[in-house]
C-alpha cells in the first residue's frame, strides 16, 4: 500500500500538470498586449502618412494622396486625373444605380475621385463592381459598408480605397449587377469578402477597418499583381488575407503584393497573409496574438518578412509565426525573416536559399525600419479622423 506522503505527492503532481496543460496554473497570468510593447513609444508617421498627413489643406488637395503609395502598388493613381464625385445618399440599386449613390460613381468609365458628403452606413444590395481609375476616399466622414455584399475589383486597374470601414459583409445573391454604364451582367453571388480583387493590377488599399465578414477580409487572386495593402486595421476574423487562388492556378506566379504598416489586431485566426505561387513583402506590421498562425502559404510561394512585430498568443502550440500548407517539399521555398521582433516566444521558420529582397524600382522602394518600430509606425492604422482645415 502506498504511503500517505506518496499519495499526496502524486496528487500534487497531477494537479500541477493538469493546470499547466490547461494554461491556468495558480502562478500563470497572461500578460496584456501592452505588456509586450516597447515602453514609452510615441506615434511616428510612416513613409506613406508623412507624404500627406502633415498638410492642413488635404480636403482641397485630396489627389496628393495618389502620390504617396509605396511598394508594388505604388503606381496606382485611382481617380487622380478625374473629376470629384460626391456620394450624397447610402441608397443602392445594383441594376440601375441613381446619381448620388456610391455605385453610380464606382461604375463610371471615366476617372473619378469619389468622396462623401456626410457620415453614412451603406448596405449594398449586391456586390459593388468598381471600375478602373477610381478612388474611394472616406476622409472627412465616417463611412461604413456593412450588412450586405461588399466590394469587388475585377478585370480593372488603378483603384485606390482609402479610409473606409468594411465589416460584417455577407454573401451576394445570384442576379444582375451593373459593372459599367453600358453593361449589366449575371453574377453568381459574392462569397462574403470585404474586398475581393481578381485579375486586376495597380491596386492600393489604405487606412481601412476590416472585420467579421463571412469569407475573407481581402482576397487577391487570378493573376492580380502590383498591389499595396497598407495602414489597415484588421480584427475579429478567421481567414484574413488570401494571396493566390488555389494550388493549381499557376497564373498567380505573376502576383506581387506589399503588405506594410498594418495592425493585425486581436481575435484574428490565420492568413495574415496566406500566399500561393506569388511574392509577398510583409513589412513593418504589428501582430497581436493570432490564434492559429500569422503568415502561411503553399505552392512554392516567396515571402519576405521584414521589420514586423510579432506577439505570439498564450497558446503553447500556436507560437510559430509561419505555416506551410504542405507535408513536405517546402525547404526550397524562400521564406525569410529580417529585422523582425518576436515576443511571447513567437518564432519564424525560415527556408530557401538565394536572394529574397523585393527588387523594387526606385519609385516603389522605401526604408523598412527595425521591428521594434512597428508598433509606433502602425499606431494610426485604420480610418483617420480628418477635420477640414487641420492636418489629419
Amino acid at each position: 500500500m502506498a504511503s500517505l506522503a506518496h499519495v499526496l505527492l502524486l496528487s500534487c503532481l497531477a494537479t500541477f500538470f493538469a493546470s499547466t496543460l490547461q494554461g491556468d496554473s495558480l502562478n500563470y497570468k497572461p500578460k496584456s498586449l501592452s505588456g509586450y510593447l516597447p515602453r514609452n513609444y510615441k506615434k511616428v508617421l510612416n513613409t506613406i502618412d508623412s507624404c500627406w498627413r502633415t498638410e492642413s489643406d488635404w480636403a482641397t488637395n485630396r489627389r496628393a494622396l495618389a502620390d504617396c503609395a509605396v511598394g508594388f502598388g505604388q503606381a496606382a493613381i485611382g481617380g487622380k486625373y478625374g473629376k470629384t464625385y460626391v456620394v450624397t445618399t447610402p441608397d443602392d440599386d445594383p441594376i440601375n444605380p441613381k446619381p448620388g449613390t456610391l455605385r453610380y460613381g464606382a461604375i463610371r468609365t471615366e476617372p473619378l475621385w469619389i468622396i462623401f458628403a456626410r457620415d453614412m452606413v451603406i448596405t449594398l444590395e449586391n456586390e459593388l463592381m468598381i471600375n478602373s481609375y477610381k478612388t474611394i476616399d472616406g476622409r472627412g466622414a465616417n463611412v461604413e459598408i456593412t450588412g450586405g455584399p461588399c466590394l469587388k475589383i475585377e478585370y480593372v486597374s488603378h483603384v485606390i480605397i482609402h479610409g473606409i470601414s468594411i465589416h460584417d459583409c455577407k454573401p451576394g445573391k445570384k442576379g444582375l449587377v451593373r459593372s459599367s454604364p453600358t453593361h449589366v451582367g449575371e453574377r453568381r453571388g459574392a462569397d462574403g469578402d470585404a474586398i475581393a480583387i481578381s485579375a486586376s493590377s495597380n491596386i492600393w488599399i489604405d487606412h481601412c477597418y476590416l472585420a467579421r465578414c463571412m469569407d475573407g477580409l481581402i482576397d487577391v487572386i487570378h493573376a492580380t499583381t502590383a498591389v499595396t495593402i497598407s495602414n489597415n486595421y484588421f480584427t475579429e476574423h478567421d481567414k484574413v488575407m488570401l494571396l493566390g487562388h488555389n494550388d493549381k492556378y499557376t497564373e498567380d506566379q505573376v502576383m506581387k503584393v506589399t503588405v506594410v504598416f498594418n495592425h493585425f489586431g486581436p481575435k484574428l485566426n490565420q492568413r495574415m497573409p496566406r500566399v500561393r505561387f506569388g511574392y509577398a513583402h510583409v513589412a513593418n506590421n504589428r501582430y497581436d496574438k493570432w490564434q492559429m498562425y500569422a503568415i502561411g502559404g503553399s505552392a512554392g510561394s516567396t515571402i519576405f518578412s521584414e521589420g514586423n512585430y510579432f506577439i505570439a498568443p498564450d497558446i503553447s502550440y500556436a507560437k510559430e509565426v509561419t505555416k506551410r500548407e504542405v507535408y513536405g517539399g517546402w525547404k526550397n521555398w524562400k521564406w525569410r525573416s529580417s529585422k523582425d521582433v518576436f515576443m511571447n516566444d513567437a518564432y519564424f521558420v525560415q527556408s530557401g536559399y538565394g536572394r529574397c529582397a523585393p527588387r523594387y524600382s526606385k519609385a516603389q522602394s522605401f526604408t523598412v525600419s527595425p521591428g521594434a518600430m512597428a508598433p509606433a509606425l502602425t499606431s494610426d492604422a485604420g480610418p483617420l479622423s480628418c477635420v477640414v482645415g487641420e492636418a489629419c
